[in-house]
């Protein structure tokens, strides 16, 4: 399979996705810069990835779903390819209108870089097949707005249709006040669009893909898609 990676300026985590899904993964993988017009024909997935695009200007995403590309992504997207967006990706597809809601300032106001434990909401998607219900992960974050909200009938909807993917937890798997770092509603750490095939997540799995790190739970995301591909 192959994956595409897009670059925009000021992404800072191209080269660890790269590094993710084609050292570590043994796939095929091509990155792409924002002006690029053209997704290649045989991309399977194509990953938006953390960073400041655009340094963050008018709001996080805002200028970046503008590039060229995501033209291409879009549309990409809307014929039922992969998409998963990572931090600053999550705020792109937000932006862009491919996921619903938006990534707000943490509710400390401050700019948060540490591990936290995901519960594992869901294995049907395809990217989270490598991984079981219920299951607690580790994966690191590091964002400013990572808040996640929406209104109300919106979480409803996303709640009763099973498209919140991973929620922020404690280690033994409890969803408390005290495991959210940035107030996000309900917890939710990533989400998935109603065809099942764009996920958007805060937490950056690429940043714990290589076991030399002393752990690589991320990778099991990238192999999920992997799998689902190749079934």
């Amino acid at each position: 399979m192959k994956f595409a990676v897009v670059t925009f300026p000021g992404s800072n985590c191209d080269h660890d996705a790269i590094y993710a899904t084609g050292s570590l993964l043994g796939e095929d993988v091509v990155n792409l810069w924002h002006k690029d017009t053209e997704l290649p024909k045989d991309v399977d997935c194509v990953v938006l990835p953390g960073g400041f695009s655009y340094g963050d200007y008018l709001r996080c995403g805002a200028i970046a779903r503008f590039s060229p590309i995501m033209r291409e992504v879009v549309e990409f997207a809307g014929k039922g390819g992969l998409v998963i967006g990572i931090c600053n990706g999550f705020q792109i597809l937000t932006e862009a209108g491919l996921l619903p809601g938006v990534l707000l300032r943490n509710t400390n106001m401050k700019f948060i870089c540490k591990d936290v434990s995901l519960k594992v909401c869901t294995s049907d998607t395809p990217f989270t097949k490598s991984l079981e219900q219920g299951r607690t992960i580790t994966i690191p974050i590091a964002h400013g707005e990572g808040n996640y909200f929406a209104d109300a009938e919106t979480i409803k909807m996303l709640e009763d249709s099973g498209r919140v993917v991973f929620r922020y937890c404690d280690e033994l798997g409890n969803v408390t006040t005290s495991a959210n770092p940035n107030g996000s509603i309900n917890n939710i750490a990533g989400i998935i669009n109603e065809k099942g095939n764009v996920l958007g997540m805060m937490p950056h799995p690429e940043r714990y893909s290589d076991p030399l790190l002393g752990c690589n739970d991320g990778i099991k995301i990238f192999e999920s898609i992997k799998k689902y591909i190749n079934i």
